[in-house]
Order: structure tokens, then sequence, then C-alpha cells
């Protein structure tokens, strides 16, 4: 195959940061055809086999397509989902399924929903009410900031500050104005956990200014040493200020059940059921039936790590410290710095092009800052979801292809 110099499309250079990275990175690599078979790690799809129970407790409540669910989500799930947050985490106190659980259709639409009501739950700011997120982060993010009205504030998350917005650098008139600040952890895509005291640091800041803080924990389930710790751990027995995300498409293989749930301070729920009521979609009930069964079954959650701790292993044989590579706290993503190749375009381009493998570019999951400069840029997204042998596979043509390096040579 005839290789050139690596130029974007034309469209690229203004493409906005308002399309979904998946479409972007289609235009992207559209002149161009994969040079091996394809293995796909740009979606964070995971592709181990769905828990066993899912067919079974499903056919058991078919009856249940025939009502229109109701939108809190029905009684036996917000139990097992406060059961399982009370377990899995060392809150002040347990969880109230009637008012500190509401169910969601996944964690995107919660996410998005979750900006429009702050916007209107939150007193007056002065000036223009801003939504603080980290950059690069979750596109449901931004969108939700803008849908409510509120100005998106882009929060450098850089490897000098471990992969988290630095708190240090919030000033005050920016904080008077915020009303919410969406925090994730594990971080995607850097895979960054945040700390007890960050979380600590986050809840003082919200108490004193006032905002609400989404605490974004749907990858919580995946990690391959310490497990994550939650923002409502950290959040005082009230809770106050504080909501977490969690969601069944990471920790149980289920990215198609579309169950979800948001956790915390009852009065912003309360306020945020009344707009989901009117405006958000709801759960079918059999599914919901579903992820109690899941909340309920660790054994397939164990099996998932044990999966995930496999093509760790293999990251860390193949790619060692190539690419300023480190094993993340949680999360199965790699974020990999490739600027020494090219840049994040062209990295993306040439695994696809001379390798078959896909990935994102880290560009695409940020927006530039007021200095023009992209967090993301120079990065690649690696999502390892794949199973064991595709993926050693995959690391073994990603070094091939941007070191040059056969499988035997050592590692750097």
């Amino acid at each position: 195959m005839v290789t050139t110099a690596f130029s974007p499309p034309a469209s690229s250079a203004s493409a906005s940061g308002e399309r979904s990275p998946f479409a972007r990175v289609a235009d992207l690599l559209k002149p161009y055809k994969p040079g091996k078979p394809l293995i796909n790690l740009s979606l964070g799809e995971p592709q181990h086999p769905i828990p066993g129970f899912v067919g079974e407790v499903l056919a058991r409540h078919t009856a249940d397509f025939g009502r229109y669910p109701m939108s809190r989500g029905i009684t036996p799930f917000r139990e097992a989902a406060a059961g399982w947050m009370t377990r899995r985490y060392a809150l002040p106190r347990a969880l109230d399924p009637e008012t500190e659980i509401l169910t969601l259709n996944g964690s995107r639409e919660g996410l998005f929903y979750a900006a429009v009501a702050a916007a209107r739950y939150i007193a007056p700011r002065a000036g223009t009410p801003a939504i603080l997120l980290p950059n690069p982060f979750y596109p449901a993010y931004a969108a939700g900031a803008r849908a409510a009205g509120c100005e998106p504030v882009f929060l450098p998350t850089v490897r000098e500050h471990g992969f988290l917005p630095d708190l240090d650098s919030l000033d005050e008139a920016l904080l008077a104005r915020t009303v919410a600040f969406y925090l994730a952890s594990p971080a995607n895509p850097q895979g960054a956990v945040a700390t007890p005291d960050y979380f600590r640091r986050v809840k003082a800041l919200a108490d004193r200014h006032g905002f609400i803080v989404f605490s974004d924990e749907c990858y919580s389930e995946i990690y391959t040493r310490s497990a994550p710790g939650s923002m409502l751990e950290n959040a005082g027995a009230d809770f106050s200020n504080v909501v977490a995300f969690q969601s069944l498409s990471k920790r149980s293989n289920l990215p198609g059940l579309r169950v979800g749930f948001v956790a915390g301070d009852k009065n912003f729920l309360a306020y945020f059921h009344e707009l989901r009521n009117v405006a958000a979609p709801q759960v079918p009930v059999p599914l919901q039936h579903v992820a109690v069964a899941a909340y309920h079954d660790e054994a397939h959650v164990d099996e998932n790590r044990r999966l995930y701790k496999i093509k760790f292993d293999l990251a860390d044989q193949f790619i060692g410290e190539r690419f300023g590579y480190k094993r993340p706290g949680g999360g199965f993503c790699m974020w990999l710095d490739v600027s020494e190749h090219g840049g994040d375009e062209a990295a993306t381009v040439k695994l696809f092009r001379d390798g078959g493998v896909r990935v994102l570019p880290g560009s695409y999951l940020a927006r530039p800052q007021a200095d023009g400069s992209n967090p993301g840029a120079g990065y690649i997204r690696v999502a390892l979801v794949q199973d064991e042998e595709t993926t050693a596979e995959a690391l073994q043509r990603m070094v091939q292809v941007l070191d040059g390096q056969s499988l035997n040579e050592p590692r750097g």
C-alpha cells in the first residue's frame, strides 16, 4: 500500500466541536481503507458476554411491556440500586430508595437533562450561569450545558494535575455564577480516579457557592487494583449538593439495556423528577427487572474485571512505557501520547491505514481552551473492549505501525 504524508480532510479544520467525536473520526478515515482486517478500539462498547440471567428474567416479565413505566422507576429497581450503592461504598448512611434514587434511561440522558434541571433549580446567578466540565469530556456534558442556556466552562485535565480539573485554578467570580460541576471519576478517557480529599474539596466548593455536583461514576466497577470511591462517600449525611450517576453499560456489559440511575441530594432529585416526568424517556419495566437481577449479582462483575485485567496485562507487556502509557486507575481505556508520531489525527490515520486498528483522536474529545490549546491534542483513546486474542493482535500492530518495531524487540 502506498503511504503519503497525512493531511486532514478540508472539512476537519472547521469541524464543529459540537459534533459527535465518532462522526468526526468517520469523516477523518473516510478516504482510507484499513491495511489489515479491522479491529475497532474507538468505541467504548463492551464486547464481553452479557450476564446469563438476562434472557430468563426478561422472559418472565414480557407482559410488562404492555404498560407505561413510571418515570421514577419501579420500587424493586430503586431498592436494588440503593442497596447496591450502600453495600459498594462507605456511605455516611443508607440511601433512601423513595427519595434518593431516580431511575434513568441509561446515564447519558440523565447527565444531559440534569444540566437543564440544575439551571432552573439553583438560585439566579450574578452574570451568565456557568457549568463546569472536565476537558476532555463525555459529549453529553457540553450538550446539556448548552441546552440549559448556560456557559460551558472547560477545565483542562492534563497530566500535571493527575488528569483531573485543577481546583486551585477556579476563581471566585467563576464559582459565584456556577450552577453545576460535572466530575468524572474514573475519568473518561484518561481513567484518573479522584481521591477522598479531592472529593471533599469539590463538596466544600459546592456548599460554599451553592451549586450541584454531577459525579459521573459509570466506570467505577472496572478497575484492576483498588476500587474507586464515590463522591457520595464524602458528601455528608444529607448528600446535599451532590448526585452520582451509575449505569449497567460498563459494569454488566449491557450497553443496550439502557438502564441507570442517579442517587443523592433528595431536594434536587425531586425537582429533577418533575422535569423528567414530562420530558425524559422512561425505562421499560421488563428491563428494570433485568437491572434488579444485575445489581444483586457480583459474580459476572468479578468475571468482567478479570477479563479486563488480562487485557491491561497485555498492554503492560506490549506497550510498556511507550506513548506515556500507565495503567489507569479505572475504566477500560488507554490514553496514549502520540505527539511524537505526528499528533492524534495523523496517528489515528496511520493506525487505520497501515495497521487496520481504529482508535479515537484525543482532540475530538476536547475543546480548545481560551489560549487555543486543546488538552486532548496529541493523544489517542484506545478502548480495550475486544477479546483477549483480538486485543493482543491490536496492541502488536500499534507498536509495529507507530514505533516500527517487531514484537520481539525490547519495550521502551
